[in-house]
């Protein structure tokens, strides 16, 4: 890999690897945009709707982990840099 291709690489916006803690540890990897999304319909499974999603998607994309690790213990996912 090129020192191009690398900073080509780094340059693209990250994905995530969301976790539902509540459904046999099932996850997606999804960019950050599709977070809230994703943690939305795990929950509306459980009849859970919740702004406390959006907060979780907003810090994860700014990568405020104290809030995302917070959050994700309330709503039962994990979220991580894939």
């Amino acid at each position: 890999m090129s020192i191009i291709d690398f900073r080509r690489r780094r340059s693209a916006a990250p994905t995530f690897v969301v976790v539902d803690r509540l459904h046999g540890r099932r996850a997606e990897e999804v960019p950050g945009e599709q977070i809230a999304a994703t943690v939305s319909s795990w929950l509306a499974e459980l009849g859970v709707d919740t702004p406390l999603i959006d907060a979780l998607e907003s810090a994860a994309q700014s990568q405020d982990w104290p809030t995302v690790y917070a959050l994700g213990d309330r709503l039962s996912v994990d979220v991580m840099v894939a």
